[in-house]
């Protein structure tokens, strides 16, 4: 999420709601209600109408996190939306149109699970089309700190605690830790550190004594950083590029499909080095 975040933070729908939805946490009767929205008397207990996610997120960004989650029903519905723009309220007859740029998620191996026929192939295209890997905390180590004092603003700002910075003591335990959680362990640590912590400095104390039971520290391999934030912002917008032969600017252009003005996406270019390479003579 925190990825789906920058890119909106990032595009001209920044000033729009980012709306985050976990498709797992969703029981699957109420999956396309929540993102749909309902009528009054659609369903028992649908006692007034409700905007779906969808709705609310209109000219913004929607995030679908454990997309992969989706009943066969929600999945058609989306199908629908990514094609044509519009839908309906479960229970309702009027037709909505939305303007919505989504970004879906999951750990699951969509793939297979199209070959399997528990996904939707039509679906997984819509979805496919610019797929960006995100490496295994373990495998990019220089991001934790970056994370964790990102969560930590987050929590202490919440709880109304004042905590600078993290400890070294407390950056030596998150990049000790393999993380087979990734980013929510790191988040759900982090919380709990938070509470935890008396001083200035977040101390990581036995927030994660439970896991380093469990665990080997001295025999977990130095990992390779495969990936950053910023590299992976860099491989999106190359992407990009490239479909659209670097054309920057126009309605076709990379700016317009990233939904960045023409001078913020050179601004970003330029600090991610990304040049236009040069024509094989």
């Amino acid at each position: 999420s925190v990825i789906a975040r920058n890119i909106h933070d990032l595009s001209n729908r920044r000033d729009k709601l980012f709306v985050n939805v976990n498709c797992a946490a969703l029981p699957g009767e109420l999956v396309e209600s929540e993102l749909f929205g309902h009528e009054k008397g659609a369903f028992t207990g649908a006692t007034a109408q409700r905007k779906g996610r969808f709705e609310l997120a209109d000219g913004g960004t929607l995030f679908l996190d454990e997309a992969g989650e989706l009943t066969a029903g929600a999945q058609a519905k989306l199908l629908r939306v990514l094609q044509d723009q519009e839908f309906e309220r479960v229970g309702g007859i009027q037709t909505l149109k939305v303007n919505v740029r989504l970004i879906a998620a999951t750990n699951r191996d969509l793939a297979r699970m199209v070959k399997e026929g528990i996904f939707r192939a039509d679906l997984y295209y819509r979805l496919n089309v610019f797929p960006i890997r995100l490496p295994s905390l373990r495998e990019r180590p220089d991001d934790i700190p970056l994370l964790a004092r990102h969560f930590l603003n987050k929590f202490a700002k919440k709880m109304g605690k004042t905590i600078h910075d993290l400890s070294p003591k407390a950056c030596e335990q998150l990049l000790r830790y393999p993380w087979p959680g990734n980013i929510r362990e790191l988040q759900n640590v982090i919380e709990r550190a938070t509470i935890l912590t008396r001083g200035s400095l977040l101390e990581i104390g036995n927030a994660l004594e439970t896991h380093l039971e469990d665990q080997d520290m001295t025999g977990i391999p130095e990992q390779e950083p495969l990936g950053s934030l910023e590299a992976m912002e860099r491989a999106y917008i190359l992407k990009v590029l490239e479909r659209t032969l670097w054309v920057v600017e126009g309605t076709q252009g990379a700016a317009a499909i990233l939904d960045l003005n023409p001078s913020t996406l050179r601004s970003r270019m330029q600090k991610l080095n990304i040049r236009k390479p040069k024509p094989v003579a």
